[in-house]
């Protein structure tokens, strides 16, 4: 190995195979039988479950852990996937630690929750495991609906409306379907092409037909989906990427942190992903802890998360900061990028640290970096869409539109928070409200 995290600029290779390996194991390992059993017994099965409020697909999350309990996992997998169908995921991936187990009574009594999220992941695991795919079509409705968008609040969508016994049409801009869980979430949390498994397992329900390669405002106009089909569903992410605003923003070594997660996760040999000795990262959400993290586990020297207000205003939540702190990222809050210096490529970018209001101080410093990483938001890249409001699709009740016949759910609408499990739910949700519709 010629490269190592010392090496200046950007290269590829810093670490050997193993230590990539074991960077990028699940960071969360599947319960065995034994553990689950243990774990599902200090479950209260409270009556009036504040969990079950705590989750945005509302899954009876005592009635899951006491099926496990009881030994039968698989039947509390139906209970999960009867209301979350991307549970699996979700149970990766979800921020439990601020939704149903933050709610938990173990956490409020003893501060440690029920591990419900992990128990989640063993009971949909094991179905998967089984072959099985619990649920089945309904008689068919002579319906069709076509669903732009596979990612979750698509997958969701089309899943349900399949059971109800539509046919339906899933389209997909990319050339692999999953959107967010397949190409937007750190690889150490969905190891072993889970996203992609999932995905498949799910299209078992039959009736959905998927083509990739299709996107809105390119092979795809809304005026013809409407035409062809009975009814539409838009699930389409936020595909652009917001801008620094700041001179030199072109510079060889900035680039966005979504596609540097996209590019790991489809990546066949992490070895040959080049990554910075010094990087900085931009932002205070998900994307930006899950691109500083990743930048360390791949080898860099030097990783800082700057984030222009105060801690406790990132979107990630504690858990995330404090993974990446115990990775080795360095937090710095309260500042704001200036300029970013180089002849061509990156050396530095200059900050100014503000309130949290934002207002300046005069106080600047500057960070050294050969590679910079934004993650300062998303943003809607589409034209001809209905009526929109905050720079995202307007929608009402369960995903109406302004536009008749045309739904939208997940992150391109309002309402949501930027979540998998909540864009299930509005997904599901979506599709139930499109089935009373269509039959009236």
């Amino acid at each position: 190995m010629s490269d190592t995290a010392l090496t200046p600029g950007i290269a590829a290779g810093r670490l050997d195979p193993a230590e990539l390996a074991d960077n990028f194991a699940d960071l969360h390992p599947a319960l065995d039988d034994h553990e689950a059993l243990v774990a599902a017994d200090r479950c209260y099965f409270c009556h009036d479950a504040p969990c079950i409020t705590a989750c945005p697909t509302d899954i009876d999350i005592p009635l899951f852990i006491r099926q496990i309990a009881t030994g039968t996992p698989e039947a509390a997998a139906q209970t999960i996937l009867g209301q979350n169908i991307l549970g699996g995921m979700c149970a990766r991936v979800c921020p439990t630690e601020t939704l149903c187990e933050q709610a938990c009574v173990r956490e409020a009594a003893e501060g440690k929750p029920v591990l419900i999220g992990r128990l989640q992941r063993y009971a949909t695991d094991t179905l998967m495991a089984s072959g099985t795919h619990p649920f089945s079509r309904a008689a068919p409705t002579g319906k069709s609906i076509a669903v732009v968008g596979a990612g979750p609040a698509g997958l969701a969508c089309a899943h349900r409306l399949a059971m109800l016994g539509h046919d339906v049409a899933l389209y997909d801009g990319r050339a692999k379907p999953g959107g967010l869980n397949e190409f937007g979430i750190a690889a150490y949390k969905s190891t072993e092409g889970f996203a992609a498994k999932e995905v498949d397992w799910l299209l078992q329900i039959g009736g959905i037909t998927l083509a990739t390669g299709k996107r809105l405002g390119r092979e795809l106009s809304l005026r013809d989906l409407r035409r062809d089909h009975d009814a539409v569903f838009l699930g389409i992410g936020l595909g652009g990427v917001n801008a620094l605003g700041l001179d030199g923003e072109d510079a060889e070594g900035l680039r966005d942190a979504v596609d540097f997660i996209s590019d790991l996760r489809q990546a066949d040999d992490l070895a040959t992903l080049p990554i910075g000795r010094d990087v900085v990262v931009i932002g205070g959400g998900m994307t930006a802890v899950d691109a500083a993290v990743q930048a360390r586990l791949l080898g860099a020297l030097n990783v800082t998360l700057v984030y222009r207000r105060g801690r406790e205003r990132m979107n990630a939540s504690r858990f995330e900061q404090d993974l990446a702190a115990s990775k080795g990222v360095r937090i710095i809050t309260n500042a704001s990028p200036v300029a970013v210096h180089g002849n061509g490529s990156v050396r530095e970018v200059e900050f100014e640290y503000t309130d949290n209001a934002l207002t300046p101080t005069g106080q600047t410093f500057r960070l050294a970096a050969d590679q910079v990483f934004k993650a300062i938001g998303q943003s809607l890249d589409c034209g001809d869409l209905p009526d929109l409001e905050g720079g995202k699709i307007a929608v009402t009740g369960a995903g109406r539109t302004s536009a008749k016949g045309i739904w939208a759910g997940g992150d391109c609408a309002t309402g949501g928070d930027d979540l998998t499990v909540t864009a299930v739910a509005e997904g599901r949700d979506a599709a139930m409200d499109i089935h009373a519709t269509l039959l009236g």
